[in-house]
């Protein structure tokens, strides 16, 4: 065959194989054309309309959110735009993908680094760069295990079959994985100071939910005749949920409308205008719960939280949450909740510490 035709006809058959094989491709191709956003990382305060990449798919945020790692559940704040390409994607192979640690450079409170160990280490507190092997009142380890981003909560010091023997008649609303998944907002509970302080922190918060709640069975408050009484129409805002929307709900029993707007501004969610998701979606009603625990003083001039991981003891929880009860209000009150703490802090395998009352 003279060499112009042979040449010609390779040129047609490498043309045709072209043809057939855009004709099979046209879907991948254009999939392959859809890039990932930047990767979703677990300290970064996303705000609505933010994009993130994250088991290979792009999300966008609805509203504010920080420490809630993309997902169809959850609080719902995240919306999934569909898989993605050709971008860092976010940890779904259980890898993380945070930054190298820097000594010297300042940390905020949830950030994650990888320190040069190999291994990832959050921020607790904040702090200028200490390093995170010696300084552990710091930082704690971090657990990329799962998916990277996934806020640190697998490491719970306490178990399920440990949450199941503290609440044995607890209401099926209350779950652990409501909980877990709600401490992913404050990654510093139960995470702070030593081995023996974290558990007894995590035993006082659900000492107190528990006395506040019959031990994780009810979910509402119980007086109804209370409920109109919550509305504070000195608030600009007022009541738009109605004069009695904002009765005591969640393991925390939160109450009044503006306490339901500032956890609503804090966690992300609208709260004032609908308060029942407190009663009606797990993950949320824990997180009020987590929010008053790591924000709230009450009377106490310091947070549940820090009263516990500076050695103040149990009673200044009291005093941070229901301090009617305590210099003789009702110590009837005060000695359920110590009973409660001592059987929980027996459960963990730890001592109680002092200052257990008020």
């Amino acid at each position: 065959m003279p060499k112009k035709r042979l040449l010609a006809l390779v040129a047609t058959v490498g043309v045709a194989i072209a043809a057939a094989v855009a004709a099979f491709l046209p879907a991948a191709t254009a999939q392959a054309a859809t890039a990932c956003a930047p990767a979703y990382v677990n300290s970064t305060v996303y705000t609505g309309g933010m994009q993130a990449s994250y088991n290979g798919h792009n999300w966008t945020a609805k509203w504010w959110t920080q420490y809630e790692a993309p997902s169809t559940g959850g609080s719902g704040v995240w919306a999934d735009n569909g898989s993605c390409g050709g971008g860092t994607g976010g940890g779904g192979t259980g890898s993380c993908s945070y930054p190298n640690w820097v000594a010297g450079q300042w940390y905020a409170v949830g950030a994650i680094v990888r320190y040069t160990n190999g291994l990832y280490y959050q921020a607790t507190h904040e702090n200028p760069g200490y390093d995170p092997t010696i300084s552990t009142w710091f930082w704690s380890p971090y657990n990329c295990g799962g998916g990277g981003g996934g806020g640190g909560t697998t490491g719970f010091v306490v178990s399920e079959a440990q949450f199941n023997q503290m609440f044995p008649s607890r209401n099926g609303f209350y779950t652990y994985a409501g909980l877990t998944d709600a401490m992913k907002k404050y990654p510093a509970f139960a995470t702070t100071g030593s081995d023996t302080v974290k558990r007894q922190e995590a035993a006082a918060f659900l000492a107190n939910v528990s006395h506040e709640t019959g031990g994780l069975v009810y979910i509402n408050e119980i007086n109804t005749a209370n409920w109109p009484h919550y509305c504070d129409t000195s608030q600009p805002y007022g009541c738009p949920a109605g004069q009695s929307a904002y009765h005591g709900r969640g393991p925390i029993q939160l109450s009044w409308n503006f306490n339901y707007k500032a956890a609503g501004d804090a966690l992300g969610v609208d709260l004032l205008n609908n308060p029942d998701l407190v009663a009606t979606n797990s993950s949320i009603s824990w997180q009020t719960g987590l929010w008053y625990w790591m924000t709230g003083t009450g009377n106490a001039g310091t947070t549940s939280h820090n009263a516990m991981v500076n050695g103040q003891g149990f009673g200044t929880t009291i005093r941070a949450i229901n301090s009617i009860e305590c210099n003789g209000g009702n110590p009837a009150q005060v000695q359920s909740r110590v009973n409660l703490y001592n059987q929980f802090v027996a459960i963990l395998g730890v001592p109680a510490g002092g200052n257990l009352t008020c």
